[in-house]
Protein backbone atom coordinates (compact mmCIF):
# COMPACT_ATOMS: atom_id res chain seq x y z
CA UNK A 1 0.00 0.00 0.00
CA UNK A 2 2.90 2.34 0.76
CA UNK A 3 4.56 1.61 -2.59
CA UNK A 4 1.26 2.13 -4.41
CA UNK A 5 0.37 5.24 -2.38
CA UNK A 6 -2.90 3.50 -1.51
CA UNK A 7 -4.28 5.60 1.35
CA UNK A 8 -6.84 4.42 3.93
CA UNK A 9 -9.41 6.98 2.75
CA UNK A 10 -9.26 5.50 -0.75
CA UNK A 11 -10.51 2.25 0.80
CA UNK A 12 -12.75 3.66 3.55
CA UNK A 13 -15.63 5.02 1.46
CA UNK A 14 -19.39 5.19 2.07
CA UNK A 15 -19.87 2.18 -0.21
CA UNK A 16 -17.27 0.16 1.70
CA UNK A 17 -18.92 0.94 5.04
CA UNK A 18 -22.32 0.06 3.57
CA UNK A 19 -20.90 -3.29 2.40
CA UNK A 20 -19.57 -3.93 5.91
CA UNK A 21 -22.96 -3.14 7.47
CA UNK A 22 -24.83 -5.47 5.14
CA UNK A 23 -22.33 -8.27 5.66
CA UNK A 24 -22.50 -7.88 9.46
CA UNK A 25 -26.29 -8.03 9.37
CA UNK A 26 -26.37 -11.14 7.16
CA UNK A 27 -23.79 -12.96 9.28
CA UNK A 28 -25.42 -11.97 12.58
CA UNK A 29 -22.33 -10.35 14.10
CA UNK A 30 -21.98 -8.99 17.62
CA UNK A 31 -24.11 -6.00 18.61
CA UNK A 32 -20.83 -4.16 19.15
CA UNK A 33 -20.36 -4.09 15.38
CA UNK A 34 -22.78 -1.16 15.26
CA UNK A 35 -20.65 0.94 17.59
CA UNK A 36 -17.37 -0.07 15.97
CA UNK A 37 -18.48 0.73 12.42
CA UNK A 38 -19.96 4.03 13.58
CA UNK A 39 -16.68 5.22 15.08
CA UNK A 40 -14.65 3.90 12.14
CA UNK A 41 -16.80 5.93 9.76
CA UNK A 42 -16.55 9.06 11.91
CA UNK A 43 -12.79 8.85 12.47
CA UNK A 44 -12.30 8.17 8.75
CA UNK A 45 -14.52 11.19 7.96
CA UNK A 46 -16.79 9.03 5.81
CA UNK A 47 -20.04 10.84 5.05
CA UNK A 48 -22.47 8.12 6.05
CA UNK A 49 -25.01 7.58 8.84
CA UNK A 50 -24.16 4.08 10.04
CA UNK A 51 -27.24 3.71 12.25
CA UNK A 52 -29.46 4.54 9.27
CA UNK A 53 -27.54 2.04 7.15
CA UNK A 54 -28.23 -0.73 9.66
CA UNK A 55 -31.91 0.19 9.54
CA UNK A 56 -31.85 0.14 5.73
CA UNK A 57 -30.29 -3.34 5.84
CA UNK A 58 -33.23 -4.79 7.77
CA UNK A 59 -34.28 -6.78 4.69
CA UNK A 60 -30.99 -8.72 4.63
CA UNK A 61 -31.45 -12.44 5.40
CA UNK A 62 -29.14 -14.53 7.60
CA UNK A 63 -26.85 -16.70 5.46
CA UNK A 64 -24.92 -18.19 8.39
CA UNK A 65 -25.74 -19.56 11.83
CA UNK A 66 -22.48 -19.41 13.69
CA UNK A 67 -22.51 -19.98 17.45
CA UNK A 68 -24.27 -18.69 19.47
CA UNK A 69 -26.70 -18.07 16.57
CA UNK A 70 -26.69 -21.75 15.62
CA UNK A 71 -24.72 -24.99 15.69
CA UNK A 72 -21.78 -24.11 13.42
CA UNK A 73 -18.42 -23.21 14.94
CA UNK A 74 -16.34 -20.23 13.86
CA UNK A 75 -13.81 -22.77 12.55
CA UNK A 76 -16.54 -24.23 10.33
CA UNK A 77 -17.29 -20.76 9.03
CA UNK A 78 -13.64 -20.12 8.21
CA UNK A 79 -13.30 -23.48 6.43
CA UNK A 80 -16.49 -22.82 4.45
CA UNK A 81 -15.16 -19.55 3.03
CA UNK A 82 -15.27 -17.12 5.93
CA UNK A 83 -16.24 -13.49 5.49
CA UNK A 84 -15.16 -13.52 1.85
CA UNK A 85 -17.40 -16.54 1.27
CA UNK A 86 -20.31 -14.73 2.89
CA UNK A 87 -19.66 -11.67 0.71
CA UNK A 88 -19.72 -13.93 -2.36
CA UNK A 89 -23.23 -15.00 -1.37
CA UNK A 90 -24.22 -11.40 -0.70
CA UNK A 91 -22.61 -10.00 -3.84
CA UNK A 92 -25.92 -8.97 -5.51
CA UNK A 93 -26.54 -6.71 -2.49
CA UNK A 94 -22.99 -5.31 -2.28
CA UNK A 95 -21.05 -2.72 -4.26
CA UNK A 96 -18.24 -4.84 -5.72
CA UNK A 97 -16.55 -1.87 -7.41
CA UNK A 98 -15.06 -0.64 -4.13
CA UNK A 99 -11.30 -0.72 -3.75
CA UNK A 100 -9.76 -3.12 -1.22
CA UNK A 101 -6.42 -3.00 0.58
CA UNK A 102 -5.09 -5.52 -1.94
CA UNK A 103 -5.31 -2.87 -4.63
CA UNK A 104 -8.02 -4.93 -6.34
CA UNK A 105 -11.70 -4.14 -6.41
CA UNK A 106 -13.93 -6.25 -4.20
CA UNK A 107 -15.31 -7.91 -7.32
CA UNK A 108 -11.86 -8.96 -8.53
CA UNK A 109 -10.94 -10.23 -5.08
CA UNK A 110 -14.13 -12.30 -4.87
CA UNK A 111 -13.62 -13.70 -8.38
CA UNK A 112 -10.41 -15.31 -7.14
CA UNK A 113 -12.17 -17.15 -4.31
CA UNK A 114 -13.60 -20.67 -4.31
CA UNK A 115 -17.33 -21.26 -4.02
CA UNK A 116 -18.36 -21.26 -0.34
CA UNK A 117 -19.73 -24.38 1.34
CA UNK A 118 -23.53 -24.11 1.20
CA UNK A 119 -23.91 -26.21 4.33
CA UNK A 120 -22.48 -23.35 6.38
CA UNK A 121 -22.93 -20.27 4.16
CA UNK A 122 -26.26 -20.34 2.35
CA UNK A 123 -27.25 -18.51 -0.86
CA UNK A 124 -29.29 -15.31 -0.66
CA UNK A 125 -32.36 -17.03 -2.10
CA UNK A 126 -32.15 -19.91 0.38
CA UNK A 127 -31.00 -18.38 3.70
CA UNK A 128 -31.19 -19.91 7.15
CA UNK A 129 -33.55 -17.12 8.29
CA UNK A 130 -35.32 -14.47 6.25
CA UNK A 131 -34.68 -11.67 8.72
CA UNK A 132 -31.67 -9.57 9.72
CA UNK A 133 -29.14 -10.91 12.20
CA UNK A 134 -28.77 -7.44 13.74
CA UNK A 135 -31.60 -4.96 14.06
CA UNK A 136 -31.95 -1.34 15.13
CA UNK A 137 -35.10 -0.68 17.13
CA UNK A 138 -36.49 2.67 18.24
CA UNK A 139 -39.28 3.98 20.41
CA UNK A 140 -39.98 6.17 23.42
CA UNK A 141 -37.23 4.38 25.38
CA UNK A 142 -34.62 4.63 22.60
CA UNK A 143 -35.43 7.57 20.31
CA UNK A 144 -31.93 7.45 18.76
CA UNK A 145 -32.02 3.68 18.45
CA UNK A 146 -30.91 0.54 20.26
CA UNK A 147 -29.42 -2.72 19.01
CA UNK A 148 -30.73 -6.27 19.25
CA UNK A 149 -29.00 -9.39 18.00
CA UNK A 150 -32.04 -10.89 16.32
CA UNK A 151 -30.11 -13.98 15.28
CA UNK A 152 -29.81 -14.94 18.97
CA UNK A 153 -33.54 -14.58 19.67
CA UNK A 154 -35.75 -17.67 19.12
CA UNK A 155 -37.76 -17.25 15.92
CA UNK A 156 -41.06 -17.61 17.81
CA UNK A 157 -40.24 -14.83 20.29
CA UNK A 158 -40.94 -11.40 18.86
CA UNK A 159 -42.70 -9.57 21.69
CA UNK A 160 -41.93 -9.12 25.37
CA UNK A 161 -43.79 -6.96 27.85
CA UNK A 162 -43.02 -6.78 31.53
CA UNK A 163 -42.28 -4.72 34.61
CA UNK A 164 -38.92 -3.06 34.84
CA UNK A 165 -36.43 -3.76 37.60
CA UNK A 166 -33.73 -1.11 37.52
CA UNK A 167 -30.03 -1.31 38.40
CA UNK A 168 -27.27 1.24 38.00
CA UNK A 169 -24.46 -1.13 38.94
CA UNK A 170 -23.80 -4.47 37.25
CA UNK A 171 -22.36 -6.08 40.38
CA UNK A 172 -25.48 -5.17 42.35
CA UNK A 173 -27.64 -6.76 39.65
CA UNK A 174 -25.59 -9.97 39.78
CA UNK A 175 -25.92 -10.10 43.57
CA UNK A 176 -29.73 -10.11 43.52
CA UNK A 177 -30.22 -12.81 40.88
CA UNK A 178 -30.49 -15.46 43.58
CA UNK A 179 -32.56 -13.40 46.04
CA UNK A 180 -35.89 -13.49 44.19
CA UNK A 181 -35.77 -9.80 43.31
CA UNK A 182 -35.43 -10.77 39.64
CA UNK A 183 -38.35 -12.86 38.40
CA UNK A 184 -39.48 -14.38 35.14
CA UNK A 185 -41.44 -11.91 33.00
CA UNK A 186 -39.49 -8.85 34.12
CA UNK A 187 -37.39 -6.47 32.04
CA UNK A 188 -34.02 -5.94 33.72
CA UNK A 189 -32.75 -2.41 33.09
CA UNK A 190 -29.00 -1.90 33.47
CA UNK A 191 -28.27 1.79 33.08
CA UNK A 192 -25.50 4.33 33.67
CA UNK A 193 -23.25 1.85 31.86
CA UNK A 194 -22.66 3.88 28.69
CA UNK A 195 -19.54 5.87 27.74
CA UNK A 196 -20.45 8.82 29.94
CA UNK A 197 -22.14 6.83 32.69
CA UNK A 198 -19.34 4.26 33.18
CA UNK A 199 -17.32 6.31 32.52
CA UNK A 200 -16.22 4.15 29.63
CA UNK A 201 -18.79 1.69 28.30
CA UNK A 202 -19.34 -1.10 30.84
CA UNK A 203 -19.27 -4.68 29.58
CA UNK A 204 -22.39 -6.35 31.02
CA UNK A 205 -21.31 -9.89 30.12
CA UNK A 206 -20.91 -10.97 33.76
CA UNK A 207 -24.55 -10.22 34.49
CA UNK A 208 -25.71 -11.97 31.32
CA UNK A 209 -23.66 -15.07 32.16
CA UNK A 210 -25.06 -15.13 35.71
CA UNK A 211 -28.59 -14.66 34.38
CA UNK A 212 -28.29 -17.57 31.97
CA UNK A 213 -26.64 -19.72 34.65
CA UNK A 214 -29.61 -19.08 36.93
CA UNK A 215 -32.03 -20.27 34.25
CA UNK A 216 -33.37 -16.84 33.29
CA UNK A 217 -31.89 -16.75 29.77
CA UNK A 218 -35.24 -16.61 27.93
CA UNK A 219 -37.46 -15.79 30.90
CA UNK A 220 -36.54 -12.12 31.23
CA UNK A 221 -35.56 -9.35 28.84
CA UNK A 222 -32.49 -7.16 29.38
CA UNK A 223 -32.23 -3.52 28.33
CA UNK A 224 -29.00 -1.60 28.79
CA UNK A 225 -27.04 1.40 27.56
CA UNK A 226 -23.88 -0.63 28.18
CA UNK A 227 -21.92 -3.10 26.09
CA UNK A 228 -23.12 -6.65 25.50
CA UNK A 229 -21.31 -9.81 24.53
CA UNK A 230 -21.78 -11.57 21.23
CA UNK A 231 -22.69 -14.61 23.35
CA UNK A 232 -26.05 -13.21 24.48
CA UNK A 233 -29.26 -15.16 24.04
CA UNK A 234 -32.90 -14.19 24.33
CA UNK A 235 -34.30 -10.67 24.10
CA UNK A 236 -31.34 -8.51 25.00
CA UNK A 237 -31.36 -4.86 23.93
CA UNK A 238 -28.05 -3.02 24.06
CA UNK A 239 -26.54 0.36 23.24
CA UNK A 240 -29.74 2.25 24.10
CA UNK A 241 -29.36 5.77 22.70
CA UNK A 242 -29.23 8.32 24.21
CA UNK A 243 -27.66 6.68 27.24
CA UNK A 244 -29.11 7.35 30.67
CA UNK A 245 -26.18 9.54 31.73
CA UNK A 246 -26.96 11.84 28.79
CA UNK A 247 -30.49 12.30 30.13
CA UNK A 248 -32.01 9.79 27.72
CA UNK A 249 -35.41 8.24 28.51
CA UNK A 250 -33.68 5.25 30.13
CA UNK A 251 -32.83 7.60 33.03
CA UNK A 252 -36.56 8.06 33.73
CA UNK A 253 -37.42 4.38 34.14
CA UNK A 254 -38.46 3.31 37.63
CA UNK A 255 -38.82 -0.20 38.99
CA UNK A 256 -42.40 -1.29 38.31
CA UNK A 257 -42.80 0.65 35.05
CA UNK A 258 -43.88 -1.44 32.07
CA UNK A 259 -41.62 -1.80 29.05
CA UNK A 260 -42.89 -3.14 25.73
CA UNK A 261 -40.47 -4.68 23.21
CA UNK A 262 -41.87 -5.50 19.76
CA UNK A 263 -39.19 -6.91 17.46
CA UNK A 264 -41.59 -7.28 14.53
CA UNK A 265 -42.35 -3.55 14.66
CA UNK A 266 -38.72 -2.79 15.64
CA UNK A 267 -39.87 -0.83 18.69
CA UNK A 268 -39.03 -0.50 22.38
CA UNK A 269 -41.36 1.69 24.41
CA UNK A 270 -41.81 2.77 28.00
CA UNK A 271 -45.52 2.43 28.80
CA UNK A 272 -45.67 5.86 30.41
CA UNK A 273 -47.59 8.97 29.46
CA UNK A 274 -45.58 11.58 27.58
CA UNK A 275 -46.25 14.21 30.26
CA UNK A 276 -45.01 11.99 33.09
CA UNK A 277 -41.94 10.99 31.08
CA UNK A 278 -41.16 14.65 30.42
CA UNK A 279 -41.53 15.53 34.12
CA UNK A 280 -39.23 12.71 35.18
CA UNK A 281 -36.59 13.70 32.64
CA UNK A 282 -36.86 17.35 33.67
CA UNK A 283 -36.11 16.28 37.25
CA UNK A 284 -33.03 14.28 36.19
CA UNK A 285 -29.98 16.11 37.56
CA UNK A 286 -27.30 14.14 35.76
CA UNK A 287 -25.38 10.94 36.45
CA UNK A 288 -23.84 10.20 39.84
CA UNK A 289 -20.49 11.87 40.39
CA UNK A 290 -17.71 9.61 39.19
CA UNK A 291 -15.07 8.49 41.65
CA UNK A 292 -12.61 8.11 38.80
CA UNK A 293 -9.71 10.50 38.55
CA UNK A 294 -7.38 11.54 35.76
CA UNK A 295 -8.00 10.18 32.27
CA UNK A 296 -11.44 8.61 32.88
CA UNK A 297 -12.76 11.81 34.46
CA UNK A 298 -11.56 13.75 31.43
CA UNK A 299 -13.08 11.11 29.17
CA UNK A 300 -16.51 11.57 30.77
CA UNK A 301 -16.42 15.32 30.09
CA UNK A 302 -15.32 14.91 26.46
CA UNK A 303 -17.01 11.76 25.18
CA UNK A 304 -19.72 12.20 22.57
CA UNK A 305 -22.99 10.19 22.39
CA UNK A 306 -22.98 6.57 21.27
CA UNK A 307 -24.90 7.52 18.14
CA UNK A 308 -21.85 9.65 17.23
CA UNK A 309 -19.46 6.78 17.87
CA UNK A 310 -18.49 7.80 21.44
CA UNK A 311 -15.55 9.70 19.96
CA UNK A 312 -13.79 12.43 21.94
CA UNK A 313 -14.24 16.11 21.26
CA UNK A 314 -16.82 18.09 19.31
CA UNK A 315 -17.85 15.97 16.35
CA UNK A 316 -21.01 15.53 14.35
CA UNK A 317 -22.76 12.28 13.54
CA UNK A 318 -20.85 11.88 10.29
CA UNK A 319 -17.48 13.19 11.44
CA UNK A 320 -15.51 16.10 10.07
Amino acid sequence: MIDEDLRPRAVMTPAAVRNAVRTAVAIGCSVNTVRHLTVIAIESEVDIDVIAEFEAASDMPQVTRIRPNGPDRIEDFAAAGGVAGAMMRLRPRLDDTVLTVSGLTLGAALDARSEPDARVIRPLDDPFRREPGLQIIRGSLAPDGAVVKLSAVPADVRRFEGEAVVFEDEAAAVDVIGTGDIRAGQVVVLRMLGPKGGPGTVFAASFMAALVGAGFGDAVAVVTDGELSGLNSGITIGQVMPEAAEGGPLAAVETGDRIVIDLTAARIDLDLGADLLSRRLAAFDGPPETMEKGWLRQYRSLVQPLSWGAVLGERGRRGG
